[in-house]
């Protein structure tokens, strides 16, 4: 199955790395952040849905076709290859919507590169330390890439992580492999991406990112409970939590069409 996305990739050189990047449509730019291990082409169900703005997405370092750093970085690393990137396409200030582990990525982009960031959405992520925990089957499931790398682990484990409506209807499943499986992470870059998030928190600091926020969560997500939606929202001085009836923690890929209206009506207010 076909993304029925073009991204025009290309790769660009961001804080050492070579990174893959995709870009698509034409309008006020929103950079998207993907979660752990994802390659920027899952983005396609939700991509297909947002009109009148530029899509920017990349692989993170490890990811994708992007290249992995000699070592891991921690979330500030992170956060100043994504302002390099910015800076190496020429784009000044965006807004940014980050989803899991991507969400965690745009909060501290947002705390350390605050004037990069007009508008802010997290979806399906959490502050970090301090936050709700994953349901202990899915953070088993979430420390392996192992779902990325064979369909049958994919069919195993990914209704475990994700609950909500993939879990709910299996056929779902096909429609996610092959974008998931077509270009897995690096072994040892997810092992990274683990690294960056391991100890780290939002919380000490929250109440100083004045962004305007949009915090979405699914209301089954077994990988990233409501919970954790809920203290983002209290904690961020100009956010707001809209929360996806039934949804999972995969509700951009899997419901896309239940979310994409309150994004885009967040985004188009000035």
């Amino acid at each position: 199955m076909g993304s029925g996305v073009d991204w025009n990739p290309e790769f660009v050189r961001a804080g050492g790395l070579r990174l893959r990047v995709g870009r698509h449509g034409a309008g006020r730019p929103l950079l998207l952040i993907t979660g752990i291990g994802a390659n920027l082409d899952m983005w396609a169900p939700f991509a297909r849905l947002v009109g009148d703005r530029e899509l920017i997405a990349f692989d993170p370092p490890g990811a994708g076709l992007s290249q992995r750093p000699r070592r891991p970085l921690g979330m500030r690393g992170l956060a100043g290859v994504v302002r390099e990137l910015l800076d190496a396409l020429g784009l000044e200030r965006v807004d940014v919507l980050g989803y899991s582990f991507g969400g965690a990525l745009a909060q501290e982009l947002a705390h350390r590169a605050p004037d990069r960031v007009r508008r802010l959405v997290l979806c399906a992520t959490a502050p970090g330390l301090g936050g709700t925990p994953p349901r202990p089957l899915a953070a088993l499931m979430l420390a392996s890439p192992a779902r990325y790398y064979h369909p049958r682990l994919l069919a195993l484990s990914l209704p475990h992580v994700a609950g909500g409506r993939t879990a709910r209807e299996p056929g779902l499943l096909g429609e996610q492999a092959t974008a998931r499986l077509a270009r897995p992470p690096d072994a040892l870059g997810y092992a990274y991406q683990l690294y960056a998030v391991a100890g780290w928190s939002s919380l000490p600091w929250l109440h100083r990112v004045e962004h305007p926020s949009l915090i979405v969560a699914g209301e089954e997500d077994p990988s990233v409970p409501l919970g954790n939606g809920r203290l983002l929202a209290s904690r961020l001085p100009n956010a707001r939590l809209h929360v996806v009836k039934g949804g999972g923690h995969l509700f951009l890929l899997d419901e896309p069409q239940n979310v994409v209206g309150a994004i885009s009506a967040f985004l188009d207010q000035d």
